[in-house]
């Protein structure tokens, strides 16, 4: 597997297609959260695309992080259902860590994940909320 974490004028057409088919496929059809994925977020010169690819050029895993300014966002974590229980979220977590520096680091994590988010260092900081019928709760991960 190859995990990379690129701005998205470095994706080449299929990697993007195969990206936003993934998180489709997971959030939208999967979950059955029908929400605005292309929100536009993915444009932004300072957004990293962290997409993991088999041998084959497949896109099997991602997450996406945003410049919020005075932190960092990471969101979008999905893995295709093939690959899931197999430690590559953990690969994926580790990039997507990687290309935030020196800021505090936040995200709203599917409740069940809190745990797992939290080996990571990050701590819930609110109250559990919907978000698009799934229990969510804030987390953050301090640096500074």
């Amino acid at each position: 597997m190859k995990i990379s974490a690129v701005p998205f004028a470095s994706l080449d057409p299929l990697t993007a297609y195969s990206l936003w088919k993934l998180r489709q496929d997971v959030f939208v059809v999967e979950q059955e959260a029908a929400y605005p994925d292309l929100d536009g977020r993915d444009l932004d010169p300072a957004t990293r695309h962290v997409v993991m690819e088999n041998d084959d050029g497949v896109v099997l895993g991602c997450a996406r992080v945003l410049d919020d300014g005075q932190e960092w966002r990471i969101g979008r974590v999905a893995l295709h259902r093939t690959v899931r229980g197999q430690g590559w979220a953990d690969q994926i977590m580790q990039a997507a860590l990687q290309v935030c520096p020196d800021r505090d680091v936040v995200l709203d994590a599917q409740s069940p994940l809190a745990g797992w988010y939290g080996t990571y260092g990050f701590v819930v900081t609110g109250l559990e909320f919907l978000d698009d019928g799934i229990p969510h709760l804030p987390m953050r991960l301090r640096r500074s």
